[in-house]
């Protein structure tokens, strides 16, 4: 397993870029639980960071620390790999609080534990799955294996440039339709593996998005026929995804001091006599 790391992560000059994926992954989780047991109320955690009536987000302390991490890794010398490696780490735990409040940044509000704020799991999610697949050595919108050889009747410079900026376009116009279907993880995912940005082009765009918008009909055989493949596949698909997201990192839309509030209430009234819940229920 040590030499499978050394040849696929440290040979390749990948250890930077796995620290950060390490670094970002780890202060997420560590992160989630911190702030799961502050709403829960713990007394024996910590609680929110306070300055007067201001709550300082966490999304402060990242912006630090991909600051520091992020100049680090700019005036390291390159002979210095050992602290490139601590630079990655330090903009990844940086990294990893700032995503995770993407949806305040994104609404310019405190919408953590609502239903707008799922844009930070996934903001997490997509920053998660982009760099695992640049540990594995897949590059996005790459044009590899095509080497210059004119002597030997391949392709020279000139055309393998062509190539590239064709193949560059071609694959940019694709995830641009793809994205515009509201195809957001097709769309990422394809710049990586261009065989899926062809199919999510191709394919029906989800209903809502800009390109139903513009090109099918309401009540069109092509609108129906969208709707229909939303609630059939697209709909467990995201109950499942929400239903990972609310397992990692909390449930949503749920206000734990109001679900206190309506207990204690709730077993009050209870315990008083009858007429006297008749009466408060009459409001008098």
């Amino acid at each position: 397993m040590f030499e499978l790391f050394t040849h696929r992560i440290v040979e390749t000059g990948r250890l930077p870029l796995f620290s950060f994926f390490t670094a970002f992954i780890v202060m997420f989780v560590v992160t989630r639980v911190n702030v799961r047991l502050i709403r829960a109320e713990m007394r024996w955690w910590f609680k929110n960071v306070q300055t007067g009536d201001i709550h300082i987000h966490h999304v402060v302390f990242g912006v630090v620390l991909m600051l520091v991490g992020g100049v680090a890794s700019m005036a390291i010398p390159d002979d210095y790999g050992g602290f490139d490696v601590g630079a990655a780490i330090i903009f990844g735990m940086g990294s990893a609080l700032v995503l995770d409040e993407f949806a305040l940044i994104l609404h310019l509000s405190d919408v953590y534990w609502t239903e707008k704020g799922r844009a930070s799991v996934d903001a997490v999610f997509v920053a998660i799955a982009v760099t695992g697949l640049l540990l594995l050595g897949i590059r996005p919108l790459g044009f590899e294996g095509i080497q210059p050889d004119p002597e030997e009747g391949g392709i020279s410079h000139t055309g393998l440039v062509i190539i590239y900026f064709v193949t560059l376009a071609a694959n940019l116009g694709l995830a641009v339709v793809t994205l515009l279907k509201g195809k957001i993880w097709t769309g990422l995912l394809g710049l990586f593996v261009p065989l899926i940005l062809i199919i999510g082009a191709i394919r029906l765009a989800r209903p809502g998005s800009p390109w139903a918008r513009w090109r099918y009909v309401p009540g069109s055989r092509k609108a129906r026929r969208a709707l229909r493949h939303e609630e059939r596949f697209r709909r467990p698909l995201i109950r499942g995804k929400i239903w990972v997201q609310e397992f990692i990192a909390g449930r949503h839309d749920l206000d734990l001091r109001h679900l206190r509030k309506g207990v204690s209430e709730a077993r009050g009234a209870r315990s008083q006599p009858s007429d006297q819940v008749r009466q408060s229920h009459d409001g008098t």
